[in-house]
């Protein structure tokens, strides 16, 4: 699997340019004017992954197949948007759909660019999208209350939890806090997903920020940082310009113009690495002389689990997976040289598969 990542922000903070760059198309219409992205775009990418080309070069691999990271760049929103202003109700049913959500904030100065709110203030862009998630989950949340009424009445198990669970989030929207520091106990977790509330989506902040400031970031950007720390949220630095400008080069000239630049990768790295941290994902390898593969699986996930990502039959009739770490693989030069120094384990259905393990599974068809 790989993940489905909402990119949002207040009209021309540059999230539109971002997704252009970042999906390298013009798919989505970058203009300076506000909802010039009416319907949600969405884009995918194969995550950069400098193993998966080393692995593939040891095994003579035909093929190389990175896993995929899907981006969905969302219409431009504007206070009001809970209440349906702007293009508000297709923003927030847009939103639902994704697993992470990534504001995009203007920390650049541009008096050719303009700002909704004639401002550049980032973190008060924060809080507006923040508000309007919360404003449209409380509404949401006494909606569906109300509807819950007379299964709880008729003694309805999942009702009766389905009810606890938004009390627990409306008590923590109406205190001005977002769903997600709802601290969930185990047994209810999939059912505190199944409610879908905007503001349980993990957050991470994208500072896009003029050309000379792509490195260190500058004052507004160090504002982020600060509040992104405070609420254990993650943030990244990003010139959507130069990321456009990079979506454009080949390989070599892009690697040279990222040294010019005096940044050792580009921003896409940088983000999916981010993304990858705030979902607690990882990556195992499948190679062999056809193909070498990526997957990515939620940390902590079983070999049989694991298994079950390239096909359901593989984790129904699981037996074994054998594994070997990708260190033990580059430094016994393939799978054989894993075999004969004993690197190669065979893991059972406890196994947690861990990053980077290259994996071959075993099963009953």
């Amino acid at each position: 699997m790989g993940f489905k990542m909402g990119i949002v922000g207040l009209p021309n903070v540059g999230k539109s340019t971002l997704f252009n760059a970042l999906t390298k198309t013009a798919s989505a219409q970058a203009a300076n004017f506000p909802f010039c992205t009416i319907e949600p775009n969405v884009g995918e990418v194969g995550v950069p992954d400098a193993r998966l080309d080393k692995l593939a070069a040891i095994a003579g691999s035909k093929q190389i197949i990175p896993t995929r990271m899907t981006f969905v760049d969302i219409a431009g929103l504007v206070k009001g948007a809970s209440k349906g202003e702007g293009l508000g109700n297709q923003f927030l049913a847009n939103i639902r759909e994704t697993d992470a959500i990534a504001h995009v904030l203007r920390c650049f100065e541009d008096g050719d660019v303009t700002h909704v709110d004639g401002r550049v203030d980032p973190v008060a862009d924060a809080e507006t999208i923040e508000t309007e998630l919360m404003l449209a989950d409380l509404e949401s949340i006494e909606k569906r209350r109300a509807g819950l009424v007379r299964k709880i009445k008729g003694n309805d198990k999942d009702a009766q939890q389905q009810d606890r669970l938004l009390a627990e989030a409306q008590a923590m929207l109406e205190e001005g806090k977002p769903a997600r520091l709802v601290e969930v106990d185990e047994e209810d977790a999939k059912a505190w997903k199944m409610l879908q509330l905007l503001s349980t989506k993990p957050v991470l902040y994208v500072c896009n920020v003029g050309e000379s400031e792509s490195v260190d970031g500058n004052e507004h950007s160090g504002k982020v940082a600060e509040m992104a720390a405070a609420q254990g949220n993650a943030h990244v630095i990003i010139s959507a310009q130069i990321e456009e400008e990079i979506s454009q080069l080949e390989a070599d000239e892009a690697q040279m113009f990222l040294e010019e630049m005096g940044l050792e990768e580009a921003g896409l790295d940088r983000l999916i690495r981010a993304g990858y941290e705030l979902l607690h994902l990882e990556t195992y390898f499948t190679v062999g002389p056809k193909e070498a593969r990526a997957w990515t699986i939620r940390q902590g996930t079983s070999a049989p689990q694991a298994a079950g990502v390239i096909h359901g039959d593989f984790e129904k009739g699981f037996i074994r997976a054998e594994t070997i770490a990708y260190d033990d693989y580059i430094a016994s030069n393939g799978e054989q040289g894993a075999k004969e120094s004993g690197k190669m384990r065979a893991e059972g259905k406890s196994y947690i598969v861990q990053d980077g393990d290259v994996m071959h599974f075993l099963f009953n068809t």
